[in-house]
Parts: structure tokens; sequence; C-alpha cells
């Protein structure tokens, strides 16, 4: 039998604690499969890059795909931190220096064209022959691209037409989704002539795989805690998979690759250095406080407020980690204390619509709240703040609310200003159901108030 090893990881979201594991694991692998004359394929799903960590933001993402390099991967798609944390010309200077295929079928630049450093698919063809074509697809997040100067497709009519290609020019058919199980699960259970799914982008884990409709999906995960492997065994002659397996190995049970430490530390340090540029000097500390009002977080939400133009805004004060020493802050203080891919967004809601999400805003809930995933990369929500929003008696369920200095009208169309990642949890029902928001792209939470201590402590 012909046997195909094929390696895989997914949201590992630059957290390389485990990396030089996983790259002793696959380059040693490699070696081992060559020798013994099999098959070996190694692909990242995409969120390799997380712009929390300093190497990757300092780089823009480059340095991940100097790891890529490194290890040997055939070929990556991208998730959504490579396609929508970063600017356009980022984006389309990411790759540059890509040793490896970058697969992402249904992404393509405004005039329809795709971009120079992405294919939809390639096809690979064995030793023996057996042709192998691959896919690659990412989360379609449609507005988020157009405001970045991209147009993202339905990944299901772009695996339709990649289908249709590689009919009568593949054997077997793999596909690279970072589009989440359940939209795996779908495409399993609707297009047969796909062999293996591997998957990413919801975090997943399958330690065997998963076989949907006889395809096989594997997923490993996130944050380099595991490495996928899936093994398919062909017969050389016909061409057609006789049996198929997947795995998963536990990076913190895998021994320690050498000086794998340093290793990381170096990364860090490394991101840090780049990110030393001065920003503001501070004659006295800012103080960033979870649970009572503090002087940073109300600079924070002050400078929101100016930045989108809203009538009132409002903000949690977990997304400062802490606070700005005295003396010089640099860009990694600011990445420190703020490393959310979070964007400023408004959304419009009438007078009754804001009541409700004010009154809610007050829940005794709130403040110790732990919270993952929707960009946050904190730990608790902390108390609001409150910018052109006064309440009176604070905290009663009958407050009255001021916009302004005018008492709400229940009629009226406002403009609310918020963290982007208020739009996408259910944490404000009326914000959710809101048909009328505007994402401000590229800039994050940490760029407005950089631009603000700019202003005030040049």
């Amino acid at each position: 039998m012909e046997v195909l090893h094929i390696y895989h990881t997914n949201d590992v979201h630059s957290h390389f604690e485990h990396w030089p594991r996983i790259h002793q694991l696959v380059t040693e692998r490699r070696k081992w499969h060559e020798q013994e004359g099999d098959e070996f394929f190694l692909f990242d799903i995409g969120d390799h890059m997380d712009r929390w960590h300093p190497f990757s933001d300092g780089t823009r993402g480059k340095g991940n795909c100097r790891l890529l390099n490194e290890s040997g991967y055939d070929a990556v798609t991208i998730g959504n931190n490579e396609g929508i944390t970063l600017s356009y010309d980022e984006l389309d200077s990411l790759y540059d220096s890509r040793q490896f295929k970058v697969l992402v079928a249904n992404l393509y630049r405004e005039d329809g064209s795709r971009p120079d450093w992405a294919v939809p698919y390639e096809t690979y063809i064995t030793k023996s022959g057996t042709r192998i074509g691959v896919i690659g697809l990412t989360i379609n997040y449609v507005h988020f691209y157009d405001l970045l100067g991209w147009k993202a497709t339905d990944p299901f009519e772009e695996l339709k037409h990649c289908l249709r290609m590689l009919k009568d020019q593949t054997d077997i058919i793999i596909l690279l989704s970072h589009l989440g199980i359940n939209e795996d699960e779908r495409i399993a259970a609707s297009f047969p002539e796909i062999d293996l799914i591997l998957g990413g982008h919801t975090h997943h884990i399958l330690h065997e795989g998963k076989l949907v409709n006889n395809c096989l999906l594997g997923a490993a995960g996130k944050h380099g805690l595991y490495t996928g492997h899936a093994i398919l065994e062909v017969d050389p002659s016909t061409k057609q998979i006789i049996s198929k397996k997947a795995l998963l190995y536990d990076m913190n049970k895998w021994d320690p690759a050498e000086n794998e430490q340093v290793e990381t530390e170096t990364l860090y340090r490394s991101g840090k250095e780049l990110l030393q540029r001065p920003v503001a000097y501070l004659k006295e500390p800012l103080a960033a406080k979870h649970f009572e009002d503090s002087p940073l977080v109300t600079l924070l939400c002050e400078t929101l407020l100016e930045w989108t133009g809203a009538d009132c805004a409002f903000l949690n004060a977990g997304l400062l980690l802490d606070g700005l020493q005295k003396g010089e802050v640099t860009d990694f203080d600011l990445l420190s204390i703020c490393p959310h891919p979070i964007n400023p967004c408004t959304v419009e809601l009438n007078g009754a619509e804001l009541k409700e999400v004010l009154l809610q805003s007050l829940d005794e809930k709130w403040p110790h709240m732990q919270i993952k995933g929707l960009g946050f990369r904190g730990t608790v929500m902390g108390i609001f703040t409150y910018q052109g929003i006064r309440f009176s008696p604070l905290g009663s369920s009958g407050a009255e609310i001021h916009i302004g200095n005018e008492p709400l009208d229940m009629k009226r169309t406002y403009t609310l200003g918020i963290p982007d990642m208020y739009t996408f949890g259910r944490f404000f029902p009326a914000i959710f159901r809101s048909e009328t928001k505007r994402f401000f792209v590229p800039e994050f939470l940490r760029d407005l108030l950089k631009q603000k201590l700019m202003q005030l402590y040049k």
C-alpha cells in the first residue's frame, strides 16, 4: 500500500510555547516517513498569527511566515486573524517570503482578481502517481473584508467550482477549512468526493478524527496544544483509499525540544525590541482598574467617543489589563495593556433600545464575568465606563438617563460608540439585532489610545 502521512496545525494564535516541539516533531517525522518511502505533507489551517504576541505584532505576521518556512510547511490557508486584523497592504505583503503555497479559494481583490500570493487549490503527485488535490477556504467575514479593501466570497460556491476543476485531475481531495466544525460537517455530508477535511476556527478537538459520510475530519484544537496526523492508505494500482485514520499528539506530554525556552523567549524579546518605539512621556502614572473608575479607562472611553463621532459611548474596564507607569510609553507598553484585536464600532439604536442596553450594563453580573473569544484577550469584563451618558440615580432600575445634556428621548435615534466585541456576542440583544453598525478598521482600541497619548503627552 501507498501510505500518505498528513500532519496539520490550526489556530496556533501565536502561542509559541510549544512551537519548538511542533517543529521538532514535524521535521523528524518528515525524515522518518521519507526514509520509509512514504509520502509526507504538512499543512496549517489558519490563525497561526495573532497580534497579541509582540513577535507577531512587531513583524505584522511576517515572523510567523518565517516560522512556517523553517518547519517546512507545504501549504497553509488563512484564518480571520491573518485576514482581518492586518491592513490591506500588510496582508498583501504578509507572504512575500513564503516557501509554501497559500491556498484560499474565496478571497479576491476588489476588482475580482486573485491576490498574487494565493491560489484556490494545489495538486500534488506522489511517487506512485497518485494525484492529490488540496483546497483552502477561510471564514468569509464579508463586511470586514469589504472595509479593508478585499472581497470574501461564499466558501460553498467556491468549493463547488474547485471540485468541478479537480474532478478529472485528482484521485484524492483534501480540504483545508478555516470555517468551523459545523460547516465542516455540512461540507462532508454534501460533497462525498472530499476524502479528508482538516479544520479550524472553532478550536475543536478531534482526538481520533470524525467520519461523516465517509469523509474523515481532523482538527487539533488551539494554541499548539496538539499536532494533528492523518494517515491514508492507498491502493497504488486503483488509487482508491483503503483506510484512513486520524490522531493527535499532545504537545504538553511531548519531549521538550532542545533550548525550547530560549527559543520562545527569543521570539518574545525580538518582538519587544521591534515595539520599543516611543509614543509619549508621562510625568505621572495613569492607572487602569477593573472594578472602580480609573483615569486610563476614562481616557480610552473619551477617545472612543471622539474617534467614532458618536452621541455617547461605553466600554468595559477589563479591556485594559493594566495602567501605564510614569516615564516613556512605547508601542510595546500599549500592546501589553491592550492586546485585543478589537476595533471601534458604532451602532444606531432608538431611545428605547439604548435605554434597554444601558440598564442591562448596570447589572451586577458584569464586573467579574470571565470572557473568552470575540477578540478579547483579557480575563474579566470589569465595570463599564461611560461617556456622554449620565444616570440619575446611578444603579436604580428606574434610573433617569441623560444623553449629553438632554434626557434620553425614546423616539430619537442615537449613535452609540462601543468595542466591536459587543456586536458579536449576545451580551446586549438590542446591539446584536441592530442592522446599522459601522466598524472602524484596521485600527484597534490600542491605536486610538496611542493617538490620544501622542496628542496629550508629547
